[in-house]
């Protein structure tokens, strides 16, 4: 069975999110590769990535991930441990809140983690892209949120 070609997309609007938000649930990383700069505008995250488009074999796959945002004002964190560079987390999903003005293309852009921990991002507007940047690997188990499998790093 022939593997599907690494993920590249882009997001401008909400639903583009949707779709990064399904393609990014249960992936899984370290808050140490979590990176804001300010002076950029900038914010990314390393994250090894759930393929859940492919099943080689009847088996899961993982790959290393890359996600940027861009146009970032503001980054705040809830409940998620930025000392413990090797603490892992467990991302459940993407959304976004829009500003107050209709004319404004900006507002949060939320990650939510698994055990409550959340990521909020003030942005000008939707710049984000996502890109495997690793070859697949068989992953150790398919995320199960029924067990509270939080995945692997």
């Amino acid at each position: 069975m022939k593997r599907p070609k690494p993920l590249k997309l882009l997001a401008a609007e909400p639903a583009d999110l949707q779709i990064l938000s399904a393609a990014l649930q249960d992936a899984a990383g370290l808050i140490g590769d979590f990176v804001y700069e300010p002076k950029a505008r900038r914010f990314t995250v390393a994250l090894n990535r759930y393929r859940w488009e492919a099943k080689v074999n009847g088996r899961g796959e993982r790959v290393r991930a890359a996600l940027q945002f861009g146009g970032v004002l503001s980054a705040k964190s809830q409940r998620l441990r930025q000392g413990a560079k090797d603490a892992v987390v467990a991302l459940l999903a993407l959304e976004f809140e829009p500003d107050a003005d209709p004319e404004s293309p900006g507002g949060v852009l939320t990650l939510t983690f698994a055990g409550g921990g959340a990521l909020a991002l003030e942005v000008e507007c939707i710049d984000a892209a996502l890109a495997d940047v690793s070859q697949p690997w068989r992953a150790a188990a398919r995320p199960d949120h029924e067990r509270g499998d939080r995945g692997e790093p």
